[in-house]
């Protein structure tokens, strides 16, 4: 994971990232991080039940596949989601078959206990891309890109000096990823602020026990239809005509339920 920015004045770097993963029992979902039960059962009784039909199911994105053009296309939406997103969904079903230890885990603990501090098992790529690409997609709505307002505005503005600051950062952390991978506006625990980070693959910010707030994916399936090799092009259509505030918005309001960020307090829609 590669820190870009979290630039107000208290909130100075640090090298240091979240350690022993495997030993926390707090968990993040979208839109909530409250602490659930551990997933691990070691008291399953294997013999019970002989077949698993399904562990995750594929989520449909909260809108029209229609719904984002001009900007992302039906097709892409189709072959996207349709197809990328599924084919994640039932390889990682596939893999939990032989694997029923991780049975009853919630996605955001599966990809915890997997990552296996930084020495991935097998199942978390699939894991994690499943839970990415449903963030993905709720991170976008049709008539996005509108300036955020009220508290977040405020606390954008208080951690990058403006919304085009953070709009620039973000697009220059997008331009700038080698390969693969993601980049995403985070709320860092510790230092409570956002800052903006890129993953490569299927990593994501849960590892290291923040809490995303948007996020884009910088694979070239998600923009190859639309845009050919054109990353800049993607990148800044997602910022002025796809992001959702709305959805940061309420992220950063359940957010602060554990995470004190003082003043400004994000309003609950």
């Amino acid at each position: 994971m590669i820190l870009l920015s979290c630039s107000s004045n208290h909130c100075s770097l640090s090298s240091n990232v979240m350690a022993t993963i495997l030993n926390s029992s707090s968990t993040f979902p979208h839109l909530g991080w409250g602490r659930r039960r551990s997933c691990n059962l070691p008291s399953i009784n294997r013999s019970v039940s002989k077949t698993t039909v399904a562990y995750y199911g594929l989520r449909s994105p909260p809108y029209k596949l229609d719904a984002l053009e001009p900007y992302m296309s039906q097709k892409t939406l189709e072959v996207h989601w349709g197809a990328h997103h599924r084919n994640y969904v039932e390889a990682l079903n596939k893999q939990l078959e032989k694997n029923d230890i991780l049975y009853g885990c919630t996605l955001d603990e599966l990809i915890r206990l997997t990552y296996n501090n930084g020495n991935p098992l097998p199942e978390f790529n699939n894991a994690a891309q499943v839970w990415n690409h449903d963030f993905f997609w709720e991170s976008m709505q049709p008539g996005g890109g509108e300036m955020p307002k009220l508290g977040l505005l405020e606390q954008i503005e208080k951690d990058f000096g403006s919304f085009d600051n953070l709009k620039d950062k973000f697009i220059e952390a997008a331009l700038t990823s080698f390969g693969s991978g993601w980049v995403w506006l985070v709320l860092k625990r510790e230092k409570r602020c956002l800052a903006i980070v890129k993953t490569s693959n299927a990593i994501n910010p849960l590892v290291w026990n923040d809490i995303p707030i948007i996020s884009l994916d910088l694979w070239e399936h998600a923009y190859y239809l639309d845009y050919k090799n054109d990353r800049a092009k993607y990148v800044n259509t997602y910022m002025n005509h796809l992001v959702s505030w709305n959805a940061a918005a309420a992220r950063m309001a359940r957010a602060q339920a554990f995470v004190n960020l003082g003043e400004p307090k994000i309003p609950v829609a």
